[in-house]
């Protein structure tokens, strides 16, 4: 029987929930094709990880729970798992579409000449065919594309295009036999840096509060954040924020951003562009406020507010915290 794999990303044996939509989705395709949904996680902490996405169907896991491979940047990790694929011949392998993820899978592409589908938001199987579909042109059409004669295809997958299920399975787990020479121990890491985001990482916040050109200025961006953290949530940010050099790159939300997929979006200054918003749109509540009536974005926000938000937000924080302390 076959193997669809997905590459679990963790840290101290803790899955990234970028991970658990992988196994979630492994496991989907896995029950339709017939095939075992299994996950290869990689660096100290791999085998507690392990056990924790059996908890989301997945029924076997490749483990090398060694600490080098969060010491190296990822040409180790990538060296590993392309060997590993030589070996095992996954029909399908799924990894998200992290700044981590995405480096290994071209690395792993190019060493074992496999093709690559990229940066999808959505896998399925329609006449045994593995079929995905991705965003094209700033969001405005869908694209789906399949393999070609590839005995093993490599996909990655944006986050939060699924969402994480539980399905309980009895995984069994097999170390990783063999391991990388020196020539894969090229760029060691020597200083991990953290950029605050809020009370909790954007990718995984259920309440993300966003700026835009509207906040303007880094200043400005002092309201978003009381606001974020009384909400319990994280801060994001428009290209034209980014941009300014207001706010820092890994925080901008949208095409060329992250894609997230909070309960609640508010949008602070934001027009509303459709680059940004194929990286917020799946959100459930969208909240914008903004001075101009005829901004874009309250063609497709939930609730809109016209207003300064300069006003507005720093009085929504009040209110926040008042209902908080009740």
């Amino acid at each position: 029987m076959s193997e669809i794999w997905a590459l679990i990303e963790q840290e101290k044996g803790e899955p990234k929930k970028i991970s658990l939509e992988m196994a979630t989705l492994v496991k989907r395709l896995a029950d339709q094709s017939g095939s075992t949904a299994a996950a290869v996680v990689i660096g100290p902490g791999a085998k507690a990880a392990a056990g924790k996405v059996g908890d989301y169907g997945i029924a076997k896991a490749y483990v090398k729970d060694d600490a080098k491979y969060a010491e190296y940047a990822v040409t180790p990790q990538a060296h590993l798992l392309a060997g590993l694929i030589k070996d095992k011949k996954p029909s399908l392998v799924l990894v998200g579409s992290t700044s981590n993820g995405r480096d290994v899978a071209a690395r792993v592409s190019a060493r074992l000449n496999l093709g690559i589908l990229a940066n999808v938001v959505d896998v399925g199987l329609e006449g045994g065919k593995v079929k995905v579909v991705a965003p094209a042109f700033g969001g405005n059409i869908e694209v789906t594309s399949e393999f070609v004669n590839m005995d093993t295809e490599l996909v990655t997958v944006r986050p939060n295009a699924v969402m994480p299920v539980k399905a309980a399975a009895q995984i069994q787990v097999e170390d990783i036999a063999g391991d990388v020479g020196a020539e894969s121990l090229l760029g060691k890491i020597i200083e991990r840096m953290s950029q605050e985001t809020g009370a909790v990482p954007l990718e995984e916040a259920q309440f993300i509060v966003s700026g835009g050109r509207g906040v303007g200025g880094e200043d400005g961006f002092k309201m978003i954040y009381d606001l974020a953290n009384a909400l319990g949530g994280a801060v994001g940010a428009s290209r034209a924020a980014v941009d300014a050099g207001w706010i820092a790159y890994p925080q901008q939300v949208g095409q060329t951003g992250k894609t997230v997929k909070p309960v609640v979006y508010i949008a602070c200054g934001i027009s509303g562009a459709i680059q940004h918003k194929v990286g917020m749109q799946t959100a459930d509540v969208i909240i914008a406020i903004n001075k101009n009536a005829d901004a874009p974005i309250f063609q497709f926000a939930d609730f809109g507010v016209v207003g300064d938000i300069f006003q507005i937000v720093p009085k929504l924080t009040e209110e926040v915290k008042k209902y908080k302390k009740s």
